[in-house]
């Protein structure tokens, strides 16, 4: 699905966000990407993503080479790849299924977007969607009512909506309550298996992606650290690759016991 040969961007003549990364994800695979704060993840989604392009080196999505795709192209090509984003990226005073149904915009004419405001035309397909994710009951509630956990669910019903072939999610579960962090990841990683959708993720805690991913990919300083079963990523690899970092707490990354977590996390989740 993916296929990434000495990929570089660079934002400033000393700054490369993302250094020489080699890469390879297949269809339907289930990859979890872990690292410090500013090793440059989101850089590396965004650019999966085809909203930036690589610097130098090559970045082929299903074979395509995405510096040679531009305008209408490149617009059927971004349709094909969902993204789940840290904030939800919701229009908090609208009803749930507008925020759903927005997924499909990509598909609409201008025309059938406007009238979708006025009057969903759609409702069945977002109902679904969001039984899929566990809230149907919500579809006609104004979204900003949602709780945090309930709002991430939405966002993700609008990339089930929107049907891609890839799902990237960046950070999905850094805005809610730890207690629910577990069981949005599963959730994804469900819905992935369920439609046979790739699934590439940031986590924060190492503990969702040790427990929810079977391959684990550390990154630091826009290098690719360890590419590794998640079973065999060795304490040891863990901590070098979090070595001297700083977690939100403000605390030095000392071993294992620094390494970022979720604690307390059942499976499932709710309202």
């Amino acid at each position: 699905m993916y296929e990434l040969e000495r990929v570089t961007k660079v934002f400033s003549v000393q700054l490369a966000a993302v250094d020489g990364i080699d890469l390879k994800v297949r269809r339907g695979d289930r990859v979890a990407f872990i690292g410090p704060s500013g090793a440059g993840k989101t850089t590396l989604f965004r650019m999966l993503n085809l909203t930036i392009p690589p610097t130098s080196g090559t970045l082929l999505f299903d074979g395509l080479d995405v510096r040679r795709l531009h305008g209408r192209r490149l617009r059927e090509v971004r349709r094909r790849i969902g993204t789940v984003y840290q904030q939800h990226n919701l229009v908090p005073r609208l009803p749930v299924i507008h925020n759903v149904l927005s997924g499909r915009l990509g598909d609409w004419s201008l025309w059938r977007a406007m009238r979708s405001l006025i009057r969903p035309k759609d409702a069945a397909l977002a109902y679904e969607a969001l039984g899929q994710v566990g809230i149907p009951e919500k579809l006609y509630e104004r979204t900003e009512t949602l709780s945090g956990g309930q709002q991430q669910r939405v966002a993700i019903a609008r990339t089930l909506v929107q049907d891609p072939e890839v799902i990237l999610a960046d950070e999905p579960v850094s805005s809610v309550d730890p207690a629910l962090a577990s069981g949005i990841v599963k959730l994804l990683v469900d819905l992935s298996e369920t439609y046979r959708k790739t699934l590439i993720i940031n986590l924060h805690s190492v503990d969702l992606a040790l427990a929810h991913f079977h391959r684990v990919i550390g990154l630091r300083d826009g290098r690719i650290a360890f590419d590794l079963p998640a079973a065999e990523a060795t304490d040891d690899a863990l901590a070098t690759l979090y070595a001297g970092s700083q977690p939100e707490t403000g605390e030095e990354v000392s071993g294992l016991a620094g390494l970022p977590t979720v604690r307390s996390c059942q499976p499932g989740f709710s309202s």
